[in-house]
C-alpha cells in the first residue's frame, strides 16, 4: 500500500481510505500515517496544520494520563481508545518531522524494533539470563553503552527533568546505587534529622530555607519507599484519593446530622474524621 499510496492523488488516498471504511477493513498503521498526511497537506484541517511539537505537547501527556486511567479502572475498552489517542500522538509528531525531511514513521517504528532486538540478546542472540532481574541488569548496561553514559552522573541527568518530582526522585535514588541507605532503619533515621533541621529552618523564618529542608525531607522519604519496596508516585496517589473517600464520608456524616463543616472547629472535624476511619468504606 505504501508505495502506491506516494505516488497517488489526494483524491485516490481519500477514496481509498473511505473506501476501507465502508467495507469495514481493518485499518492499518500504514493507514493512521496517511490519515495523519491528508489531514497536513493543503486541503486538509486548519487545526491540524497549525500544529506543532511544543502546540501538542501537553496532549501527549494527557492522553498518556488517560492510558493509566484506563489501566487502574481495568476498563479494556477505554484502554483501547486511550492507547489509540496515543499512537496517534506518536504519528503526529513523526509528521512533523517528514515534513521537514528529518525522519517519518516507519523510521520511528523501524528504530525501536532495533533497539528492542539490540536489548534482548537473551531472546535474539546467545546471551543466557538467569530471571527477569538479571534481564534489567542487561538492559542497563547496553543501554549505558548505547548512550555512552559511562559515569554515575551520566545516569542521573539522563533521567528526564520533566518527570514528577517523586518519580524523578525515586528513580536518581536508585541509580546512585553506590552512595544509598543501607536498609529502612537508617532511612528512618535520616528522616528524623531532616525534620529537626526543617523546624530549624522553620524557626529561621528564611523561606529559601524552609523549601530546600523540605525538599531534602521529601527526597529521603523517597529513599524510604525504595527500602520498603514502595512505588512514592503510587503511594501517593493512592493515599489522596484515600482522602478524597474519607473526606466525602466526612462532609455526608456532618451534613446527616444536621452540621456544615465550614461552621465546625478542627477539634470536632478530627472527632468524626478518626471515628470514620475505624469504620469500613
Amino acid at each position: 500500500m505504501e508505495s502506491v499510496m506516494k505516488s497517488s492523488t489526494r483524491e485516490e488516498k481519500l477514496t481509498y481510505l473511505l473506501e476501507k471504511r465502508v467495507s469495514e477493513e481493518k485499518y492499518t498503521f500504514d493507514d493512521l500515517v496517511l490519515v495523519m498526511e491528508l489531514l497536513r497537506s493543503e486541503g486538509g484541517c486548519p487545526w491540524d496544520i497549525e500544529q506543532t511539537h511544543k502546540s501538542i505537547r501537553n496532549d501527549f501527556i494527557e492522553e498518556a494520563y488517560e492510558v493509566i486511567e484506563a489501566i487502574d479502572t481495568d476498563n479494556p475498552v477505554l484502554l483501547r481508545e486511550e492507547l489509540g489517542d496515543v499512537l496517534l500522538n506518536v504519528v503526529f509528531h513523526a509528521r512533523i518531522e517528514d515534513e521537514k525531511g528529518t525522519f517519518d514513521a516507519l523510521d520511528v517504528t523501524n528504530d525501536i524494533c532495533v533497539k528492542m532486538i539490540h536489548r534482548h540478546p537473551h531472546v535474539f542472540a546467545d546471551v543466557t539470563v538467569k530471571d527477569s532481574e538479571n534481564v534489567l541488569e542487561n538492559w542497563e548496561k547496553i543501554k549505558g553503552e548505547e548512550k555512552q553514559r559511562i559515569t554515575f552522573t551520566d545516569k542521573l541527568r539522563a533521567i528526564p527533568p520533566m518527570y514528577p518530582a517523586l518519580l524523578r526522585a525515586q528513580k536518581v535514588g536508585k541509580k546512585a546505587s553506590c552512595f544509598d541507605f543501607a536498609d529502612a532503619e537508617s532511612v528512618y533515621a535520616k528522616l528524623y534529622e531532616e525534620i529537626d533541621e526543617l523546624r530549624a529552618a522553620e524557626q529561621s523564618g528564611v523561606k529559601e530555607d524552609i523549601s530546600e529542608e523540605l525538599g531534602d525531607l521529601l527526597l529521603t522519604v523517597t529513599s524510604l519507599a525504595r527500602k520498603l519496596g514502595v512505588n512514592s508516585e503510587e503511594a501517593l496517589f493512592n493515599a489522596t484519593n484515600k482522602f478524597i473517600s474519607r473526606f466525602e464520608r466526612l462532609e455526608n456524616a456532618v451534613a446527616k446530622e444536621g452540621g456544615d463543616i465550614e461552621n465546625m472547629t478542627m477539634e470536632e472535624l478530627d472527632a468524626v474524621w478518626d471515628k470514620l476511619k475505624h469504620q469500613k468504606a
